[in-house]
């Protein structure tokens, strides 16, 4: 897939098939989301990939916004290492960088996955947390579900001139 028409056409994707993603594909996935920028280069991340369905069926019960996770086969949690970074406070900044990659790489695959916030929301955090037993130091940002789409969804135009501004408001 040419990479603008990929950015262009790509969409959240919150119903799959049953059908489970191949180990290579998550691989891409996850070599796409390591290539993000990152502040210093710190690259301060690391990721969970959760396929287990009972622990993704455990995330529903206190994200409100996981739905997905019924039907997706399978999800990766974006974490932030405070540990790992050489800028304080830029692994939000990074994990969001390297989520992006993600959705975009998944995409570019032919499979769906849809943005899942788990920070700043300190419900969220505390459950990831205690759910896969993450250090103190790790901070989960964002988790991915992904798998195939079960519906295709069309293009959407979201360009918004007016909220372009040049040199000044």
């Amino acid at each position: 897939m040419e990479l603008i028409e990929g950015l262009m056409t790509r969409r959240s994707i919150r119903h799959f098939t049953p059908d489970a993603v191949p180990e290579e594909f998550v691989e891409t996935v996850l070599r796409a989301a390591m290539q993000a920028p990152s502040a210093a280069n710190a690259q301060p991340w690391h990721y969970v990939v959760i396929n287990d369905r009972l622990m993704l069926e455990k995330v529903t019960e206190f994200h409100p916004a996981a739905e997905s996770l019924h039907e997706a086969p399978m999800a990766i949690l974006i974490c932030g290492d405070s540990q790992l970074e050489k800028r304080p406070d830029r692994w939000m900044q990074d994990c969001s960088a390297a989520t992006q990659n993600m959705l975009l790489a998944a995409h570019g695959l032919g499979l769906g996955a849809v943005w899942l916030g788990i920070h700043p929301d300190p419900i969220r955090i505390d459950n990831m947390r205690l759910l896969l037993g993450l250090p103190s130091h790790v901070h989960p940002l964002s988790l991915v579900a992904i798998g195939y789409p079960g519906r295709v969804l069309g293009r959407v135009d979201r360009f918004r001139p007016e909220r372009i501004h040049h040199n000044r408001w």
